[in-house]
């Protein structure tokens, strides 16, 4: 009897750690982004007002981009090169193509997703500063490092 108690409590406290966990989990993960990403726009409103010009690794929406086709850097990742292509017109990024990415095994399922989520992110975005999808780490990598530098370049 005592044994089939002390069973029910611990399975109960286990649950209850697991949905805590997960509940923190969730929802710490989503403010953790959005306040990374109001540092983000605070720090480049800040240089964009003053008179001194510094650089940053994440291009921001408040960048001057020359028109044109800008092809980034192939960036390597533990599955394979990720390669993107900009065109910005206006100052604005208007479309990305992904020249190479991973293939072949998970690789085509994990990037048919998230590459798609990624540019869309990044038009809207209009810098490298996007949410990494859960289980396409290496794909965020390789998408943003290659996107940064056709942005970089798109500065210049």
């Amino acid at each position: 009897m005592f044994k089939k108690f002390l069973i029910t409590i611990v399975s109960i406290a286990v649950s209850v750690a697991v949905l805590i966990d997960g509940y923190l989990m969730f929802f710490k993960h989503d403010q953790s982004q959005e306040t990374a990403q109001s540092q983000a726009t605070t720090a480049s409103d800040t240089e964009s007002e003053s008179s001194t010009t510094t650089s940053s690794s994440t291009s921001s929406s408040n960048s001057t981009m020359k028109d044109g086709t800008y092809t980034g850097k192939s960036t390597s990742t533990e599955w394979g090169d990720v390669q993107v292509k900009i065109t910005v017109a206006s100052g604005k990024i208007t479309q990305i193509t992904v020249l190479k990415h991973p293939t072949g095994g998970k690789s085509d399922e994990i990037n048919s997703w998230s590459l798609p989520t990624y540019k869309q992110e990044a038009l809207a975005a209009q810098s490298a500063n996007i949410n990494q999808v859960s289980g396409a780490t290496e794909t965020y990598k390789g998408f943003t490092g290659s996107l940064q530098s056709a942005i970089n370049q798109a500065e210049e």
